[in-house]
This record gives structure tokens, C-alpha cells and sequence, in this order.
């Protein structure tokens, strides 16, 4: 490929006479460029919001849930806790106790989950205790009996920390004279926490353990067992393992399918955004196109003289060819270049900030992935490539005897 290769280059290079030729094919290698810089940088800050909602939702949920299928819960909770603390991939196993109750202040009222936690094996599951911005765990407020809300609950009910909230449950409704009656108790805020997702910012509220057995005439039993695993990513084959090891009536659910539609409409987002996106790439290979019409048109001498001294169609396909990859190599590697320089200054010097207040982040988030690096260049460089046959063809199919005739 030694005289199509160097002829290509000529071709390339800006003379007076095809001048124009050469802007066309760089404003296309431009455009190019544009395409893939703009399609990293929107798929590596969609890869970053990914990550953060990821990484708050495992924080604050655990990365397996056990569960029974019967309706009184899991009695032999203490035992099953040690049988799957012994499978090696576990970290750590906490028992929990999850219903949905009504709650009010003095100004409002919600419906919330509660959830009832051993503090000292929560911690260990979740980050929970990181999130915490007042109070603690320990559930102790004077000798009233402690609940920690989300902030952006307490906010709603009009609460802040020592005041008295009422908590209403239905679980086991109580008989009185005028029938069926909600269970009672009252809390007292004994800690706020922000995960900086809304969903449980404004919807989780968490009691002891023990309290949440009396509130729910639970007994000695709990609702689930939460399972944190050393990898995130293996925890769908983890809860298959764990379910096969502790056998009927338990089961277990990972947290990719408790959450699979979010993630679901989150890829389909990403990937709705990628084809969008590569219309600035197919502009630039229409451009490619009509740059390398335009050559042909004014090379149909060079073509005659070519073919007359020996030149086969395929050696005058290659030519054009390869004018026109080298301008969608110049412009992918160069639009590759420019985005992940601009992700990387993002990354490290946080140029672009966002309101902390309205966001759960303080800046826009970047994380570039090699797989969606190489997938935007090698669909760039295939579009570059299907756009330069059908001018190629056409300067292949010249005759030179018809070409030299009129020249």
C-alpha cells in the first residue's frame, strides 16, 4: 500500500488549486473531533452520577437482604446470622426490622418506613453511622426512647433534635370499643442523617431493635437479615449461594434487583444519549463524504493518468480511502485527546461546581471508562470508513480512456 499511502497524503496537503478540498476535510476532521470529545465527556459524567447514586444507595441499603417467606419472620435469627457469616465472601450480617408506620409532630404527618437495627452490627453493614450529621446511634435521649430520622423528613415534620414525635403502627392494630385501633408510641429525635439521596433522606426512619419488636408485637423474631459482601458486583451470584447454603423458607435478594428498574432507566439514558450524540459524528462523515467527492471530481485527470500507467481500481479505491480515514483518525484520536483532558481537569480541579443544597454532590461528577473510550472510537472510525466507499467506488470506476479524452 506504499504509492496509495503517499499519494493520499498529497492529496491532503493544502495546494492553491484544491485549497478548498483540504478546508472541507479538516472542518469534517473538526467535526469529528467535536463528536467523540462531547461523547466521552457526556458518557463519563453519566458513568459519574451512575457511580454516586450507586455508591449512596449501597451505603445506606444493604448489599443482600435475607428474608422468609413465612409470614411471623425469622425466629432463629442468632443462628442464621453465624451460618452466613461463615460463607467466606461475607463481611458481615445484622439483623432488621422493616414495616411501614404513620408518623406526626405537633405541625405534621407522614408515612414513612421504620426500620429497627442492632447499632453496633448496622455499622458494620451499612454507613449509616457515617451519614449521621447530629446524634448518634445509641438511640438515647434522656429516658425517652430514641428514633434518627432522615433530614429531609425531619425538615417536613417540623422537628429538630429532643423534640417528640408520635409513631403509629398497624402492624398488630389493637382491639378497643370502637374496633381495631393503631398501636402507639412516642420518640424522641435523637439523631438526623443525610445520604443525599431524597428517596431515603425524606422516607427512613430508624428505632433499636428491641424497640421496633415491641412497636410491631414482634417478640424475639426480625424481618430480614442485611448481608454486606466483600464484592459489590457478585452479589446476585452471592444471594444464590447464600439461598442454596440456608435452604427453605429463606430467601435472598441482592441490591441490583431491588433497585433494577433505577439502573435500568439509567443504562437506557446513557445509551439514548450516545446515539444522539453520534449524529455530530455523522454530520462530520457526511461532510468526509462531500470532501471526497469534491477530490474525485477535480483528481478525474490523475485518476486517467493513474490507471493508464498500471493503476488497478482497487489500488485507486485505497487512495481515496485512506484520504479519508486519516482525516477520521486525525479527528478521533485529536476529539479523544480533548475529552479526556477536559474529564481529567474536571476530575482533579473540580471546574464545574454544583449547589449542594439542590444536589446530594458538590461538583459534577467524572468517571471515564476504557470500554467507553474504545467503543466511541472504533464506532467513529467505522463511520469514517463507511463514508468514504461510495466516493471511492466512483473514483475506482472511472475509465481512463473517457477521462483523458476530454482533458
Amino acid at each position: 500500500m506504499g504509492y496509495e499511502l503517499f499519494i493520499a497524503k498529497r492529496y491532503l496537503r493544502s495546494k492553491r488549486k484544491n485549497r478548498f478540498v483540504s478546508v472541507i476535510t479538516a472542518i469534517s476532521a473538526g467535526g469529528v473531533l467535536i463528536g467523540v470529545a462531547a461523547l466521552i465527556i457526556v458518557l463519563s459524567v453519566m458513568n459519574g452520577f451512575e457511580s454516586e447514586v450507586r455508591s449512596r444507595i449501597i451505603g445506606t441499603t444493604a448489599h443482600i437482604t435475607v428474608s422468609s417467606f413465612q409470614k411471623e419472620g425469622l425466629s432463629d435469627y442468632q443462628d442464621l446470622l453465624a451460618e452466613i457469616e461463615s460463607v467466606p465472601e461475607v463481611i458481615a450480617a445484622s439483623p432488621t426490622i422493616q414495616y411501614k408506620v404513620a408518623i406526626a409532630s405537633k405541625t405534621a404527618s407522614d408515612g414513612i418506613v421504620l426500620r429497627g437495627i442492632d447499632s453496633e452490627l448496622e455499622s458494620r453493614v451499612t454507613d449509616l453511622d457515617e451519614n449521621l450529621i447530629y446524634g448518634d446511634l445509641r438511640f438515647e435521649a434522656g429516658e425517652a426512647r430514641g428514633i434518627v430520622l432522615g433530614r429531609d423528613l425531619a425538615d417536613h415534620l417540623g422537628v429538630t433534635m429532643g423534640e417528640q414525635l408520635t409513631v403509629f403502627s398497624l402492624r398488630e392494630p389493637e382491639m378497643a370499643l370502637t374496633g381495631l385501633m393503631p398501636k402507639v408510641s412516642r420518640f424522641t429525635v435523637s439523631g438526623l442523617f443525610q445520604t443525599g439521596m431524597y428517596e431515603y433522606d425524606a422516607t427512613l426512619g430508624y428505632i433499636s431493635l428491641q424497640e421496633a419488636q415491641k412497636l410491631f408485637n414482634m417478640g424475639e423474631t426480625v424481618s430480614a437479615i442485611e448481608v454486606k459482601i466483600k464484592e459489590v458486583y457478585s452479589a446476585r451470584a452471592l444471594a444464590r449461594k447464600i439461598e442454596q447454603k440456608i435452604g427453605y423458607p429463606y430467601y435472598a435478594m441482592d441490591w441490583m434487583s431491588l433497585h433494577k428498574n433505577l439502573f435500568s432507566w439509567m443504562t437506557l439514558e446513557k445509551w439514548a444519549m450516545f446515539l444522539t450524540l453520534s449524529l455530530i459524528v455523522a454530520v462530520a462523515a457526511f461532510n468526509i463524504i462531500s470532501a471526497l467527492i469534491m477530490a474525485v471530481t477535480e483528481k478525474r485527470k490523475d485518476i486517467g493518468i493513474l490507471k493508464s500507467m498500471g493503476a488497478t481500481s482497487g489500488g485507486i479505491m485505497r487512495i481515496f480511502i485512506l484520504q479519508g480515514i486519516v482525516a477520521g483518525v486525525v479527528g478521533t484520536v485529536s476529539g479523544g485527546l480533548v475529552g479526556l483532558g477536559l474529564c481529567y481537569l474536571q476530575e482533579r480541579f473540580r471546574i464545574i461546581s454544583l449547589p449542594p443544597e439542590i444536589y446530594f454532590i458538590s461538583s459534577l461528577p467524572v468517571q471515564v471508562r476504557a470500554l467507553d473510550v474504545l467503543l466511541v472510537g472504533l464506532a467513529t472510525l467505522a463511520l469514517t470508513f463507511l463514508a468514504t466507499i461510495y466516493p471511492a467506488r466512483r473514483a475506482a470506476g472511472l475509465s481512463p480512456v473517457e477521462v483523458i479524452r476530454y482533458e
